[in-house]
């Protein structure tokens, strides 16, 4: 029967409509899943009882007297779960150095980005144009425009250019 017991208060505390008693005002209860945005609401309207209390570093909805806190730091519930999920994650991590072994290859290259550049054509790059390999002389008759009619390219540059001289 208390194991019957336990389970239906573990479900009570998941239950994000239960009601939780506000440590900035006694009288404020409010619903699970509200909780969090209600104590930063309250701690600024009560900044004189917020300056009294100290959270818990294993659950920030805990907020309790800062004499206190030393001892709800030996019996909260929550430090079960920090202390669970730390050796978790050392374990997981032990395992992952183990398995760490990649099969991975780096799928063959075919580019080779120093011919291509000696290839291109001297012309300076333009957003939405292409010079279609005409040479530099000539290249307003051979630019083409891929752009949708409701777009242009720029005209001129954002800034000044005062790297030409």
């Amino acid at each position: 029967m208390k194991e019957a017991m336990s389970w239906a208060a573990h479900l009570d505390v998941l239950d994000p409509e239960r009601l939780i008693q506000c440590p900035y005002n006694k009288h404020h209860r409010i619903r699970a899943c509200r909780f969090p945005y209600h104590l930063v609401k309250c701690k600024k309207s009560y900044p004189h009882v917020a300056k009294e209390l100290a959270t818990c570093p294993f659950n920030a909805r805990h907020l309790v007297p800062q004499a206190d806190l030393s001892d709800h730091i030996s019996k909260c519930n929550d430090k079960g779960f920090i202390e669970q999920d730390i050796v978790n994650q050392s374990s997981g991590f032990q395992r992952e150095q183990v398995n760490a072994v990649s099969t991975w290859q780096a799928p063959p290259c075919d580019e080779d980005w120093e011919t291509e550049f000696l290839e291109q054509p001297n012309s300076p790059f333009v957003w939405g144009m292409t010079n279609s390999g005409i040479n530099s002389s000539s290249t307003t008759l051979g630019q083409k425009n891929y752009l949708p009619s409701s777009v242009r390219a720029p005209e001129s540059f954002p800034y000044a250019e005062s790297w030409k001289g």
